[in-house]
């Protein structure tokens, strides 16, 4: 299979789990491609200021590979400052968050899997 460019769905999502701005989905698999083994892969692009707020994995746990930009994750209460070519892995039962305090892009690869 072989997926073009103009034919990934794209989303966008305000507030996504209580951040702020807009969140924008490109989604490389749909649900039913997951196999019941997962929910999201997709390529994520949050805009200057923009945030993923700060939420826990239940059943689930999640990596992001950052591309482009850079930001602040928070990784169960801490923060670290993240950029390209960095990767984080929340595992079930943890908690994150990640905000863009760069001022281009920040762009992501995230991957939410089942445990």
């Amino acid at each position: 299979m072989i997926k073009h460019k103009n034919e990934l769905r794209r989303e966008s999502v305000e507030s996504l789990r209580g951040g702020k701005g807009t969140t924008e989905f490109i989604h490389l698999l749909e649900k039913d491609q997951f196999h019941s083994k997962g929910r999201l892969f997709a390529h994520t692009i949050l805009k200057p200021g923009a945030s993923i707020g700060y939420h826990k994995h239940e059943g689930d746990y999640e990596g992001y590979y950052i591309i482009k930009g850079e930001g602040t994750f928070n990784d169960n209460g801490r923060e670290y400052p993240v950029r390209a070519g960095d990767f984080t892995l929340i595992d079930v039962g943890e908690s994150h968050g990640l905000e863009n305090t760069g001022k281009e892009d920040l762009e992501l690869i995230a991957l939410v899997l089942f445990e």
